[in-house]
């Protein structure tokens, strides 16, 4: 079955938020564990090594894209368990994310926003955070991870089509 795109890309003074979002039957502390432990951020996303605190600075290696060159990231802030920043720093630029947890009777929400410069092709984006947060929900649950080429290019036209008149898309 192929995955639906179900983010939504929201105008800001600087550019679009792009936000995506994940519900899981989970406690809040064990979400928060699958993106802040590097060996539980491993199994969907990247490992990473260095000072995980606010101010503090990590090195992470993608897991799950060949040939990729170890990046940078600076915690801007972190309040456990419900609230990540970062400014990761790679060959793809600086991309300033934030992801909100919440939880109620069991159930905890994930909201990631990636603070898109206006200049960024949310086509390209968007495909690769839904394909990464399916990533994180199959690690979760111990099933079968997705591929990434039945996400892009197949869902670039939803995310372009949100932010008509742009230049580079």
């Amino acid at each position: 079955m192929t995955p639906q795109p179900s983010g939504r890309l929201l105008p800001t003074a600087n550019g679009r938020d792009l936000v995506l979002v994940r519900t899981f039957r989970a406690p809040i502390d064990d979400v928060w564990a699958s993106i802040t432990e590097s060996e539980r951020t491993a199994r969907w996303f990247a490992s990473w090594r260095g000072e995980g605190r606010p101010g503090g600075t990590i090195w992470y290696r993608m897991g799950f894209e060949e040939g990729t060159a170890e990046g940078e990231a600076r915690i801007e802030a972190c309040e456990a368990p419900r609230h990540l920043a970062l400014t990761t720093i790679d060959a793809s630029g600086n991309w300033h994310l934030e992801i909100h947890l919440s939880e109620a009777g069991g159930v905890t929400n994930l909201r990631l926003t990636h603070h898109l410069d206006a200049n960024i092709d949310a086509g390209s984006v968007g495909p690769g955070w839904e394909y990464y947060l399916d990533m994180l929900v199959a690690s979760r649950e111990d099933a079968p991870l997705p591929s990434f080429d039945d996400y892009y290019p197949a869902q670039s036209e939803y995310y372009r089509s949100m932010a008509p008149g742009l230049a580079s898309e």
